[in-house]
């Protein structure tokens, strides 16, 4: 059986808001962890990616996926599609699809919902306005109307975009040269006045990219990928980004944002954090009542480290905190599943709700038609309600098992 957060309504253990599948004709031999927003069957060679959330202002919320995979247009022009719940998450209804956008941001501004990122893999960098919560979207044709870099190698995930010093910053990366998966991508971030017209090019300052090197973290520096941009205790703005490494601990890289967003620097001997989870993309944000941190990691749990590279477990989803963004704090254990092969919680994006946090995941899980393909190419989009997350501590944490060569 699975080890999951239980499905009733209180309870110590009850970490997660559980509910029934939006489709309902899809029933699962173990009932899947969380509220289904959608499902797409291995079969289909359509993958669920980029899980995106937000909240609207009148309260209703917004998530977000595209679609990978062979039958996917990924590399040519990607689809994703856009759903609403008026019920807190209880159900979900389709009410958009898109095409031309990949590892996209919801979020909010001023009364309006966007979505921001590249066009396909590895594409241009687009944004689109929404003012009627999702179902219509502005179309980018040019640089008035939201392509906001038309030149193509840009790459992200739906990464978080913060509010800080009177602009707006998101994070992405650029394959230079265009060639490879990781290796060659450069970390940087792009800004726009708060008040500008977001759609509007001009508006916006690009930061120069920043090279990695193979040679940093004692030669296990893979790539690094999928920043954070967030704001230190101290308000110096950095870029978090999750570092692929062959082994652990897990640790995520903090790249100096200058306050003119145009400058990026990194120290090789200071600049790496470690941080369970960060082989993997992850989302952090800021607590807006006492100004920590929190993310939400798909983490290694304790006797599964010899399985295979850090980034490929992805089997237990782990709530953590951080008082600064050196020091992190494992709180609890939120989900586990007893394989790492064709089972997997990750890419989590997700926001504060007042006393909870609520979650899209990217979700590998049993179906009636013979499960994920493995548990990178996920088959569910779900939804999660993280009840009363401040207070969760280690005996809150669902039960956890070894790999089954470490108990025979």
């Amino acid at each position: 059986m699975a080890a999951v957060a239980a499905s009733s309504a209180g309870g110590a253990g009850c970490l997660l808001q559980h509910g029934t599948p939006s489709t309902p004709e899809r029933i699962s031999l173990t009932p899947v962890p969380g509220t289904v927003i959608t499902h797409s069957p291995a079969a289909s060679g359509l993958f669920i990616g980029s899980p995106s959330i937000a909240v609207l202002p009148d309260g209703d919320y917004v998530a977000s996926h595209d679609f990978f995979g062979p039958n996917s247009n990924e590399h040519v022009k990607a689809r994703s599609r856009v759903f609403r719940s008026g019920d807190r998450g209880r159900s979900w209804r389709l009410v958009a699809e898109i095409d031309g956008a990949f590892w996209s941001s919801l979020f909010v501004h001023r009364g309006a919902l966007y979505l921001l990122g590249p066009d396909r893999h590895h594409g241009r960098i687009l944004i689109r306005r929404s003012r009627d919560g999702g179902v219509s979207w502005t179309d980018p044709v040019d640089g008035h109307s939201g392509v906001l870099r038309p030149e193509a190698e840009f790459h992200c995930a739906p990464m978080p975009v913060v509010e800080h010093a009177g602009r707006l910053w998101r994070a992405f990366e650029w394959r230079h040269p265009p060639e490879a998966w990781g290796v060659n991508y450069r970390a940087g971030v792009l800004s726009v006045p708060v008040d500008a017209d977001l759609l509007d090019a001009t508006q916006w300052t690009s930061s120069e990219f920043l090279a990695s090197d193979r040679s940093w973290n004692h030669g296990d520096m893979g790539a690094w990928l999928e920043g954070n941009v967030v704001a230190g205790p101290d308000g110096t703005l950095w870029d978090l980004l999750r570092v692929d490494t062959r082994g652990l601990p897990e640790k995520g890289a903090l790249v100096r944002i200058g306050s003119d967003g145009r400058t990026m620097t990194f120290d090789p001997a200071t600049g790496f954090v470690e941080l369970p989870g960060a082989a993997k993309k992850f989302a952090v944000r800021q607590d807006p009542r006492n100004g920590t941190y929190w993310t939400l990691a798909s983490v290694v749990a304790p006797g599964w480290e010899s399985v295979g590279k850090p980034a490929t477990i992805r089997n237990t989803l782990a709530l953590l905190h951080g008082d600064d963004l050196r020091r992190w704090e494992l709180r609890t254990y939120l989900l586990h599943y007893p394989d790492q092969l064709r089972h997997g919680f990750q890419y989590v994006d997700w926001q504060f709700d007042g006393d909870d946090l609520i979650a899209a995941c990217r979700t590998a899980f049993d179906d009636t038609f013979g499960g994920a393909h493995n548990a990178h190419d996920a088959n569910y989009l779900t939804f999660h309600r993280i009840r009363s997350f401040r207070s969760l501590g280690p005996r809150d944490s669902v039960p956890l098992t070894r790999p089954a060569s470490a108990s025979s």
